[in-house]
């Protein structure tokens, strides 16, 4: 049994960093086999360590990838993500990204299919007609011509899809309480600032641990009282920032404080999604939802940099939705893909004659 896996069982001690290593060494050179892989996926999931073996895990991956290009630095632009687990709702974090996208903020948005939910953000983008990004000089051009960009696989590590090949065909799924909670600190783009939206089902504590020992970028972690990953105008909110700073937001102070979840509810058939989307980004599927996603809209702004006062972040966000400038970007970078599309298939064609 590898050290790794004994000290997750044991818990005793944090797993160093060179256990870490010596366990992807092993993974690379086919030495695990998939009954001890699959063991430590589930203690993992069925219990998170402690911070710092996370944070070595962490540090253990992160040495292994390729640096970013020279020069990369996307200054002023927000990562926003989620861990998702709690309440069910209609993809809150994405309208959010659109919304502030069309006032001005340069956002990145990083996400995964669905674990816990019936609709994943990387699902919804697929059902809407927006490719995800494939490397750092994409995302980066996808961000200069439309201001937002969904990131793809690549800013993850190859270890995850090396675990995905060992566990097959059991897939990551079930592990997914592990890899959401653990996945905002998993995605590597050289963004400014992140916000990241922590439900009842992640550790808290844990993660505001990490976030204080990550560098490179500012992360907020976003939580409230009724257990959602996102900022909500009907809960008590608490923005966790920088250097243990905290900002609680409550229901009237920036938004009218009335509504439920039953306001923001998943569209019942996951056919139907993108119109509920749509519908979200046009400020025709009501206030409460409008409120909600301006709301997460003004906390990529603020954390962004490119905005300071709250009040009036929220208020850029409602003109966008309230002139159409969100539907429109949406439709602009669906449009965007089908052009990508249609040259990709030219270029095809004229390879073959």
């Amino acid at each position: 049994m590898h050290d790794a896996l004994t000290g997750l069982l044991q818990q005793q001690a944090p797993v160093g960093r060179g256990t870490w290593r010596s366990w992807w060494d092993q993974l690379g050179d086919n030495r695990l086999d998939k009954a001890e892989v699959l063991a430590l996926l589930a203690s993992l999931t069925s219990r998170l360590p402690d911070h710092h073996t996370l944070r070595h895990l962490l540090d253990s991956l992160a040495e292994r990838r390729t640096p970013h290009p020279a020069g990369a630095g996307w200054q002023g632009t927000v990562n926003v993500v989620g861990t998702g687990g709690g309440p069910r709702t209609f993809n809150i974090s994405t309208a959010s990204a659109f919304v502030a996208a069309a006032t001005g903020v340069k956002v990145v948005k990083t996400g995964s299919r669905a674990y816990t939910s019936s609709l994943g953000s990387v699902d919804l983008l697929e059902r809407l007609g927006v490719r995800l990004t494939s490397s750092y000089a994409q995302t980066e051009d996808t961000l200069d011509a439309h201001g937002i960009a969904f990131a793809g696989p690549f800013v993850y590590p190859v270890q995850l899809t090396r675990l995905a090949r060992t566990v097959a065909p059991t897939g990551l799924k079930p592990f997914g309480r592990f890899l959401n909670a653990l996945g905002p600190f998993l995605a590597d783009l050289p963004v400014t600032a992140q916000v990241t939206g922590v439900s009842a089902a992640a550790p808290l504590e844990t993660l505001r641990e990490l976030a204080g020992s990550t560098e490179g970028r500012r992360i907020w972690l976003v939580s409230n009282d009724t257990g959602a990953d996102e900022l909500l105008p009907f809960a008590v909110n608490t923005v966790h920032g920088e250097r243990g700073l905290t900002r609680i937001v409550r229901p009237g102070e920036l938004t009218p404080g009335d509504g439920s979840f039953a306001d923001l509810r998943p569209a019942a058939d996951p056919g139907a999604a993108v119109d509920q989307f749509r519908s979200v980004l046009a400020g025709a599927a009501g206030a409460v939802a409008t409120r909600t996603v301006c709301l997460g809209a003004a906390a990529l702004a603020v954390a962004a940099g490119t905005r300071r006062d709250w009040l009036s972040a929220v208020a850029e966000a409602e003109e966008a939705v309230r002139s159409g400038a969100a539907l429109a970007l949406a439709d602009r970078l669906a449009a965007a893909t089908r052009a990508g599309d249609r040259a990709g298939a030219r270029d095809l064609e004229v390879a073959r004659v």
